[in-house]
């Protein structure tokens, strides 16, 4: 159990864990809309939100629009995760705005307060209805950013970040296209623990928005070859270079990118370990499961067996976001296509399903439908609190900020919910 927990019997026989601090905490959500703003959360020790102040971050989100599909209105708008997230230090908040692919950057005062300091366009021009900037990573010892885009091919621009928090463009770009893959969509990026690699995951070797939909709205995953046949967009499905590993050099300068096998389709999301930092859990969209893999000094990556979660309502899931209890205790994984969220257990040899799902669904208003064509309320991003004892997350189609407690069994039970924008709103963060 992790420390300055303890263990309270529930009136149900389960033993849920509660932060002993009394103290609470805080947690940053983006609303993408079309005037970006921070929204800033306080969290009391029983786990409830509320809304603290709504900050403006300067830049543009894209509202309700999903450039990835070209639909007007859908959730999960850029089919990515990590677009808000803190300094190690707590001093700063950084967010994309994929409206106009812009970076922001705040100031967090003594009593946690947001002050703008910057908003800067990565260098990424804006193509079409909206820009697609979506995820970040932050290597302070190098004072460099990495910005990730769902369209290429400059998938990665890189900032310098001052120690008040400026921003500067700088003139690097890097891609996750191969030869004959040239319009592929990354979904995060995120460092190795020892600030060697740049891991990337991805969930598209083409765009759903360049394929199309079938008539209920539902998007269409395969295209036609010329040889006759049609094979499924989802990136390594099967071929094998989904997931990319760059180096990193003194002054952040990525290396050469090694396109490695995720073994499963659509890796989507990727969360290193807290206890043991070459260790990591992927998510896969489209393999309907997580798998734990490790990264070697040298950035080659193996990955273990696929546990599935039950896709009896249909494939795929659509497993996109993750969430690791700080004592590396249980995974929590949220399942767009279902409305829900289910829990892994990790035993010391590997993954386990501890819950599945782990919470009950949670309906939107209808008119968002999955991969899978099942009706969806779009749950994307979550994030667990740092005594592990709450796991928040964002149920953008019914306008839903969801709390729950963790249990002891893997499970979840609803403590807090908060009104959010419809649709549009996209990351998380906070301590």
């Amino acid at each position: 159990m992790p420390q300055g927990m303890t263990s309270v019997s529930s009136d149900k026989g389960m033993s849920k864990e509660m932060s002993t601090n009394g103290q609470g905490g805080h947690l940053f959500m983006q609303t993408n809309e079309i005037k970006n703003a921070i929204i800033h959360y306080h969290r009391s020790p029983n786990g409830a939100l509320k809304e603290v102040e709504r900050v403006a971050t300067g830049g543009a989100g894209s509202g309700t629009f999903k450039p990835i599909s070209g639909q007007e209105s859908a959730p999960n708008s850029f089919e990515g995760a990590g677009s808000v997230i803190l300094s190690p230090d707590r001093r700063l908040l950084f967010t994309t705005n994929g409206g106009d692919n812009s970076v922001s950057s705040f100031a967090l005062s003594g009593d946690d307060r947001l002050t703008l300091v910057d908003c800067t366009p990565t260098g990424n021009p804006v193509e079409g209805k909206s820009g697609t900037a979506k995820s970040l990573a932050f290597a302070p010892s190098k004072g460099a950013l990495y910005v990730l885009h769902s369209f290429g091919p400059d998938h990665l621009r890189l900032m310098s970040v001052d120690s008040k928090g400026k921003l500067t463009a700088r003139k690097e770009r890097y891609t996750v296209n191969t030869q004959d893959k040239t319009d592929r969509v990354p979904t995060m990026a995120v460092l190795s623990p020892d600030g060697k690699f740049l891991l990337v995951g991805t969930t598209f070797d083409r765009p759903i928005a360049h394929v199309g939909t079938y008539p209920d709205g539902s998007p269409i995953l395969w295209v036609g070859q010329p040889d006759g046949t049609y094979k499924v967009i989802a990136s390594n499905a099967p071929d094998p270079d989904g997931l990319v590993v760059f180096p990193l050099g003194a002054d952040g300068t990525l290396g050469q990118g090694k396109f490695q096998d995720a073994k499963a389709g659509s890796p989507f999301y990727l969360a290193f370990l807290n206890d043991r930092p070459d260790t990591f859990v992927i998510g896969y969209a489209v393999g309907d499961g997580c798998a734990l893999a490790t990264l070697d000094r040298d950035g080659e990556i193996n990955v273990g067996p696929l546990v599935k979660i039950d896709t009896s309502a249909g494939l795929p899931s659509e497993l996109c976001w993750l969430a690791v209890s700080p004592k590396d205790g249980f995974v929590f994984a949220t399942n767009f296509g279902y409305s829900y969220i289910s829990s892994y257990r990790l035993n010391g040899k590997g993954l386990e399903i501890a819950k599945d799902p782990a919470c009950p669904k949670v309906p939107g208003d209808g008119t968002a439908r999955g991969l899978n064509t099942t009706v969806t309320s779009g749950p994307s991003d979550n994030w667990v609190s740092p005594d592990g004892g709450f796991l928040y997350q964002i149920y953008g189609n019914a306008s839903k900020l969801v709390g729950y407690a963790t249990h002891a069994d893997g499970s979840l039970k609803e403590v807090t919910s908060v009104k959010i924008p419809y649709n549009s709103p996209q990351g998380l963060a906070g301590f």
